[in-house]
């Protein structure tokens, strides 16, 4: 089984070829060896052209992308799942999302449609995101495939500290997308202060942040300046003083939120 390393690099927003292309290959060159993307992006075939193109094998790269809400029924998400493999440019998808357990999601059926692309060899592990804690726990006893992780919001300014502990509870990893809350931290007068104190950018102390925790970063950025600055992130150590000082933000702020979201349903 490939590593799944604990920064990876996120592509929402990089719906211009040439964009997604040259990120995810100044990406690839800077070290980042986790690719996230999603049916949703529009951007599978870039992210595969530069998967090819790349110096680095993509042998070498956990490639994961998500199934759009709408491609949730069972044969849908297989038909689907496969063109993204194609479009990918990989025979198997190292981890497979559900994207949002909305519109056509179906306990039975989409569950059914992760155990059979994992049977099949189209997938290696099966994902969830966006899911309540309620939800997740329902997918992870109907699912035959153990749930590899669990992507959501998460950031300083949105801790996520019962799906952490769901995640430690069930061992799998939890992914943080906007963990830099779209840098939002920057105006945070903890995040930087932290900061000035290590020199470095409020993104790195988010990201560090995040990975202290136990999660799984995958910020995204299209120049190559902040690529290679969030990706430097990996070589800041927090302390427990910083640690702590973070820990005590009171905030509970989502980025991502709309009124369909599964956390407005209930």
């Amino acid at each position: 089984m490939k590593d799944f390393p604990q920064l990876g690099f996120g592509t929402y927003k990089l719906e211009d070829r040439d964009e997604c292309v040259n990120a995810v290959t100044t990406a690839l060159d800077v070290g980042y060896r986790s690719i996230d993307t999603a049916q949703m992006y529009d951007n599978e075939a870039f992210v595969g052209e530069a998967l090819a193109a790349s110096d680095v094998d993509v042998g070498d790269v956990f490639v994961a992308t998500k199934l759009k809400p709408e491609n949730l029924g069972y044969d849908d998400a297989l038909r689907t799942a496969r063109e993204s493999a194609e479009r990918l440019g990989v025979e198997t998808i190292d981890l497979l999302y559900v994207h949002w357990p909305l519109n056509t999601y179906d306990t039975d059926e989409t569950l059914a449609a992760l155990d059979e692309l994992v049977d099949e060899g189209v997938v290696a592990n099966v994902g969830l995101s966006n899911f309540r804690p309620d939800q997740l726990e329902a997918a992870i006893e109907k699912l035959d495939a153990p749930v590899f992780a669990h992507q959501v919001e998460m950031h300083p300014l949105l801790p996520q500290d019962e799906l952490r502990a769901l995640a430690d509870e069930y061992d799998h990893h939890l992914v943080a997308y906007s963990p830099i809350a779209r840098n939002e931290v920057a105006e945070n007068d903890t995040i930087v202060e932290v900061a000035a104190k290590h020199d470095v950018s409020p993104a790195q102390v988010s990201l560090a942040w995040v990975m202290a925790k136990g999660a799984t970063a995958i910020p995204k950025a299209a120049s190559p300046d902040h690529i290679r600055d969030n990706f430097a992130a990996l070589e800041l150590e927090l302390d427990d003083d910083d640690i702590e000082k973070i820990d005590a933000i009171e905030t509970d702020h989502r980025i991502v939120d709309f009124d369909e979201a599964p956390w407005n349903q209930v």
